[in-house]
């Protein structure tokens, strides 16, 4: 089956947390074309849950202006060949403060496909501690809660919760195999 080929690329941008690139392609059909990219490292998505209740984050995200809530998820700048437990035993601890003795994987998830490379992976917590967060300066601002499931799925319904990854990760949650 023919695929898009590229011919070349160019980096229009890059910081710690992203580079975007512009690429010049080939089509099935010959014909020439640009695509452009935003490269990210891959994330993980850690849905704590102690039997009852889910552990979400809230923040500022500035894209959007909004505060939001959201599973904590997040990639490690630096650190993009974490393996994806370790990243998201990382990211429980960095914004809620907790561990876990379990971390089931739920799944995979493809943030935007038609603009970007970045994938995540999607963990079920469980066996639940307490302790204190351990936030990174950009998340100063973060603060998180318990929520039962019921409430989860209200805010989800009312766009409370509009994170695309998270309510996939709720979808991940609702399909597995007990």
């Amino acid at each position: 089956m023919p695929f898009i080929e590229c011919v070349a690329s160019r980096e229009i941008y890059r910081s710690q947390w992203m580079v975007l690139r512009e690429d010049d392609i080939r089509r099935p059909d010959g014909s020439p074309g640009i695509y452009g990219v935003v490269d990210k490292p891959d994330y993980a998505l850690v849905m704590p849950f102690d039997g009852q209740r889910f552990r979400l984050v809230e923040q500022f995200r500035y894209p959007l202006g909004e505060r939001r809530w959201e599973f904590p998820q997040g990639t490690a700048p630096g650190l993009a060949h974490t393996e994806p437990a370790e990243l998201a035993e990382r990211e429980l601890r960095e914004e809620t403060g907790l561990s876990a003795t379990s971390f089931e994987v739920l799944g995979r998830l493809d943030v935007a496909p038609g603009m970007s490379s970045q994938r995540g992976w999607v963990f079920l917590a469980t066996g639940i501690d307490e302790g204190e967060p351990d936030l990174e300066h950009e998340e100063q601002d973060l603060r998180s809660a318990w929520f039962d499931r019921a409430d989860v799925e209200q805010m989800i319904r009312s766009g409370v919760i509009a994170d695309a990854q998270s309510i996939a990760a709720y979808g991940l949650f609702l399909l597995r195999q007990p």
